[in-house]
Parts: C-alpha cells; structure tokens; sequence
C-alpha cells in the first residue's frame, strides 16, 4: 500500500493534468453540439461493438447446451413422426401404436480406426436404454446398444466387422446387408445382392425395416461403386454413408416398444437362436 502511495505523490503532476484534460474534454462536450453529438455517436458504436463480442462470446460456449437441446428436439420430432406415419398407416388403434420412442444422447467417445469400433454415450439405465436397441443420427443409422450401465452405454459402430445391417435398394425394393470391412472409415460393402438386380452408382442405400430394432427407410449411404465379375452369383458394391463417423456428436437410440414382443413369439415357434 505504501509503494502504491509513494507512485501516486511520484506522478502526482502526470494525473494532476490528466484529470483537467478529462474536465476540459468534459466542458467541451457538454457545452458544445457538435463535439456532444460526436462523441454520443462514437461512444454508442464502440458500446455496441463490446456488446456483440459480449453476445458472441456468450452464445460460442453455450453451444453445447444448444446442441443438446436441438438433439432433444429432434428426438421428440422423430417421435411424433413415427406416431403420425403411423396414424396415416391405419385408422385402427391397434395399427396406430407408437413403435418407435428416441432418446438423444451425446457421443463421449468414438472409434473409426478399429476393425471392432464401438462408441461410448451419456445415456444409460436411467433412460431406459437396453442392449440391442439401435442408435441413428441427423443423418443417418449407427450402429445398436451393446452394454449398458445406469449412466453410459456403449454401441456396436456400423464401422464393426462383425455388425451386419439388413438393408434396402430405395429405388429397386431389392434386399441386402451392409456390413464393414475395416479399410476406409466413409465406405461400406453392400452384399448379396443378385446379378440379375441392376443396381446403379447413386442410388440411396437404407434400412430395411426387417427386425424390431431399425425402423425401415434410415438412411445408410449412397452406392459408389458397382462391380459384378463373371460368374459371381452376387454384386461388389461400396456405399459411402451417410454418417461420417468420424464427425459424430449425437445420437438418438430407438426404443422399440414391440421389440420384447416380436422375440417372444419368435423363441416360442423357432426357437432361441444359438
């Protein structure tokens, strides 16, 4: 406090004339419309100025909170859109069931250069995410729950050698399963999917609605690349996805309210499967 002191008496001239220069520009402004115009002008765009750098600041990290909400958001708008296609489906109150519930998760870890990647997410138990249920994004399907604890759950990733998805030909109706083969993150084979089809470079690749878990028509990927060798009984075709996983923020996973139903019957008359 005293070295405080001792520099303030030091430059006691130095602000001395400080503060009569601020009193005169003070008298000059008041006293005069000009300069008061002037200086109201400029003090307003420099205020304006600190309040939008204020303003941006704000908004940049906050947009966590906000992609949070937008993913909830779209959650209950998948929801809702499920229950409409539904009612647009049948008049019956049977077939105008909700199947499909989403809950949004946000992504805490993710790997896309393994031959086995999973993803980790903050939704669990207490969400009522359970094991095989599947997850999509914004753009496009993801993979399914593999464990689950009360908070987290990790998923299979689509980018899994050993994770087949059943899928559709949007434009032929033709069959198929996706699955990985552990080169290129943004590519997936497209197999079994008979010479006689015609499939094209272009054509949108989905799911096919074939189990309990997907909804049919999630978007997969786009067809790259088409190859047929002489005699082979099937196509080579590459699908880039939809998704690029190495990008992947949220998810949403499909809670299927007739899944446990639809494995009942199915233990019951087939048998469990090995």
């Amino acid at each position: 406090m005293q070295r405080l002191l001792n520099f303030f008496y030091e430059y006691r001239a130095f602000f001395t004339f400080l503060l009569l220069e601020l009193f005169c520009a003070w008298l000059l402004i008041e006293n005069n419309q000009y300069q008061s115009t002037k200086f109201f002008n400029s003090s307003n765009r420099l205020a304006a100025n600190i309040l939008s750098f204020s303003q941006g600041s704000r908004e940049y990290f906050s947009l966590r909170q906000i992609n949070e909400e937008v993913s909830r958001e779209n959650s209950q708008m998948r929801t809702l859109l499920e229950q409409l296609t539904r009612d647009a489906q049948s008049a019956s109150t049977k077939d105008s069931l909700v199947r499909y519930e989403f809950v949004s998760a946000k992504v805490l870890n993710n790997s896309v250069a393994q031959f086995k990647n999973y993803i980790t997410i903050n939704r669990g138990r207490d969400a009522g995410i359970e094991p095989g249920m599947a997850a999509i994004s914004s753009f496009g399907a993801v993979g399914k729950v593999k464990a689950v604890s009360e908070h987290f759950s990790v998923l299979i990733s689509i980018l899994n050698i050993d994770e087949q998805v059943s899928s559709t030909l949007k434009r032929t109706g033709n069959f198929g399963t996706i699955q990985w083969d552990g080169t290129d993150p943004r590519l997936v084979n497209l197999l079994y999917v008979p010479r006689h089809v015609q499939p094209l470079v272009g054509d949108t690749v989905v799911t096919s609605g074939y189990n309990a878990v997907f909804p049919g028509g999630i978007m997969i990927g786009i067809i790259q690349d088409v190859k047929l060798k002489d005699e082979a009984l099937f196509y080579d075709i590459r699908v880039e996805l939809s998704q690029d996983f190495r990008r992947l923020s949220f998810v949403k996973i499909i809670k299927s309210k007739l899944k446990s139903e639809l494995d009942s019957l199915e233990t019951v008359t087939i048998g469990k499967v090995p």
